[in-house]
């Protein structure tokens, strides 16, 4: 095109239109990073949302807060704090030690894992550690009961005190069962809820027996 090179646009020819590029406001989020954040906001903010799972277990209802942002602090704490109060305790007889800390640890965590394969293979929707999140926060109300039988031992073993740490440990098992089964039946086919229940029921039974039986050295 030879004659373009003669072409000239005037400056004086006013320009119609916007010609600004938009630009969307920025929420702040947009450029925060938990990197940038001091050690103690980290800290806090992890406890706050410990501390709020907690609170889903203890009223549970159908809320998606522990398996939206699961995590594995609280049902490592639990399990420590159960296992620790477990450990050393004595059986029928002087020579048959109670359970020890690795084999309170091994059977929760395990059992944990294998309820959560269970729920996997009968076609669940959650992920692996979601599952994991939601079985280790639900071992809280155990760990309460665990807690009160052994404020209870240090006033004696008798009847009375079986009859006490029997109700205190029912009513957690059927806690602990309820709020595990409020979070993952929604997750699991309506013709398999009762496959998925079952196992969850023998685990916290499990747990639940070692805490009844359990008799201080």
């Amino acid at each position: 095109f030879p004659g373009l090179a003669d072409v000239s646009i005037s400056q004086d020819i006013p320009v119609e239109g916007e010609i600004t590029v938009p630009v969307g406001s920025q929420s702040p989020d947009d450029d925060y990073s938990t990197l940038d954040e001091p050690v103690k906001d980290t800290i806090m903010r992890d406890l706050k949302a410990v501390g709020k799972k907690f609170v889903h277990v203890m009223y549970p209802r159908k809320s998606s807060a522990l398996l939206r942002d699961w995590d594995l602090w609280g049902p490592l704490v639990l399990c420590v704090s159960l296992a620790l109060m477990l450990q050393g305790g004595s059986a029928d007889s002087k020579d048959d030690g109670g359970p020890q800390f690795a084999e309170v640890f091994v059977i929760i965590w395990f059992g944990a894992v294998v309820i959560t394969l269970n729920s996997k293979l009968l076609g669940g929707t959650i992920s692996f550690f979601q599952s994991l999140c939601v079985l280790g926060y639900c071992v809280m109300p155990l760990t309460v009961a665990m807690l009160v039988c052994r404020l209870v031992l240090l006033a004696g073993a008798g009847t009375v005190s079986f009859i006490v740490r029997l109700i205190v440990v029912g009513a957690m098992f059927a806690w602990s069962t309820l709020a595990s089964t409020a979070f993952l039946a929604d997750s699991q086919p309506p013709n398999r809820k009762a496959l998925v229940v079952y196992p969850i029921f023998l685990f916290y039974f499990v747990i639940s027996w070692m805490i009844l039986t359990f008799t201080p050295q």
